[in-house]
């Protein structure tokens, strides 16, 4: 397959793209199994266990497609061109494996639960991530860039529903936006809820010495006084732009300029960023790598009321995507992965911050399961997995089953749809809701079901 650089934040990461005719023809039958939006209906959201529970939500993506195999759902049973080279390991929780690269996770396995019978119709990177943002498939053809019209990314819809009144950012993209050659992967903005609704990119490095965001730094020659002065000018004049001008992109720069104002004068914000305020002992339990300090980061921007975090994963030449050498990378990845997840879910129960934060570790697919002639697995989003802990999801359970080979669900066929709507429904929003489109057509927000198993 060709490849393409994918750019995340600061880094590059080399992914490969593309489906072929036949991947789309056989992918195709999902939908005669329930795998696609719109084939089963929604529950009664608002009447089942946990609504509401969550105030927070961190949304950690494994950009490149990790290995249920190497994660979450390993086949000790299986043929060795299957199977792999790594075994699996018990959790604290009896009956509950997972890969031996997880030591640490396993160790607390009583705070997650795992998904193992995720499954959609995209093995193309992008256009996979878009449907893992947004609970959507993605509905024009190719991989051209984010549009008006494309769904809103989870983030975006809670700040729509649920408007935070703190003085900080609804949502914070740490890592920044995901970018692919040539341009950015969609399903990251508000689309079709409007700009306003866009994340606030964070590409810099929380890991680094000396880290700081300059765009936050109130300038020494800048007031209190003289920032509020335009704030106040700012909305005159965005008061006489309105009598003339209702061009949506116009609204939405309006918005993104008095978030940017308030951000600036945001004590909370400009605290929460203040990584060097950290014991070393936390910094060292997190890690050095930039995950590691991305979740750190999550932590204190929760801490002063950030309601969404995405975190983006920038560590490894390939991303997840191992086409070749698979073993030592996940190898590699995992040790990263293991370290800052499970020190991330440990921090927030020992803050009291567990119970009221939702973390979602969640790729776009996962990968074949037989091992190709490169040491290798290729997409696969037939059958792959994810893991949620936090905000009213129980702990030590399993939703779902895959089949001997992790090939196929074997028992509750669910897909992202279902995540996005188990998201919405802890952050308190009916997944059944509406909002308009640009031409004041009613939108439903979720076609998906609540994931009750976990709840």
């Amino acid at each position: 397959m060709d490849s393409v650089v994918l750019g995340l934040g600061l880094r590059n990461t080399r992914v490969c793209a593309g489906r072929t005719r036949r991947e789309l023809l056989r992918l195709g039958g999902l939908g005669a199994l329930g795998l696609l939006p719109g084939v089963r209906p929604v529950s009664a959201s608002d009447r089942a266990p946990g609504f509401g529970r969550a105030r927070h939500v961190a949304l950690i993506y494994l950009f490149g497609g990790a290995s249920q195999f190497e994660t979450w759902d390993p086949k000790p049973d299986a043929p060795s061109d299957t199977r792999g080279e790594f075994g699996a390991i018990e959790t604290n929780v009896s009956g509950i494996r997972i890969s031996e690269l997880a030591p640490r996770l396993a160790r607390c396995a009583h705070r997650y639960s795992l998904i193992r019978s995720l499954a959609h119709r995209d093995n193309t990177h992008d256009t996979a991530m878009y449907t893992s943002y947004t609970g959507w498939p993605f509905g024009r053809p190719g991989t051209p860039p984010p549009s008006p019209d494309d769904r809103p990314s989870h983030g975006a819809v809670l700040a729509h529903f649920k408007p935070s009144h703190a003085n900080v950012p609804p949502v914070v993209a740490l890592g920044g936006m995901v970018i692919n050659t040539p341009g950015e992967v969609p399903g990251q903005r508000g689309g079709l809820l409007g700009s306003r609704y866009d994340p606030f990119p964070l590409p810099q490095s929380p890991s680094a010495p000396g880290f700081h965001v300059p765009e936050l730094n109130l300038s020494e020659r800048i007031s209190a006084l003289r920032l509020d002065r335009r704030r106040s000018l700012l909305d005159e004049v965005d008061a006489a732009r309105r009598l003339a001008d209702s061009e949506p992109g116009a609204s939405g720069l309006q918005g993104y300029q008095h978030r940017a104002l308030d951000l600036i004068g945001s004590a909370q914000t400009r605290r929460a960023l203040k990584m060097d305020e950290e014991s070393p002992a936390v910094r060292e339990r997190y890690g050095k790598s930039g995950l590691g300090g991305r979740l750190l980061l999550a932590r204190r921007l929760f801490e002063v009321g950030v309601p969404c975090a995405t975190v983006h994963w920038l560590d490894g030449d390939n991303s997840w995507d191992y086409h070749s050498n698979n073993f030592p990378g996940h190898k590699k990845s995992m040790a990263v992965l293991d370290q800052a997840v499970s020190a991330f879910i440990e921090d927030l129960h020992l803050r009291g911050l567990l119970d009221e934060t939702l973390v979602v570790v969640l790729g776009e697919f996962g990968r074949t399961p037989k091992i190709n002639k490169d040491a290798g697995r290729d997409h696969w989003a037939d059958c792959y997995s994810a893991l949620l802990a936090g905000g009213g999801i129980q702990g030590g359970r399993v939703h779902g089953a895959s089949d001997k080979t992790a090939a196929y669900p074997a028992e509750d066929l669910c897909g992202p749809w279902d995540i996005a709507a188990t998201l919405y429904h802890l952050l308190g929003v009916d997944p059944r809701s509406e909002y308009y489109d640009r031409l004041s057509r009613p939108m439903v927000l979720s076609q998906g079901s609540p994931l009750l198993t976990l709840l």
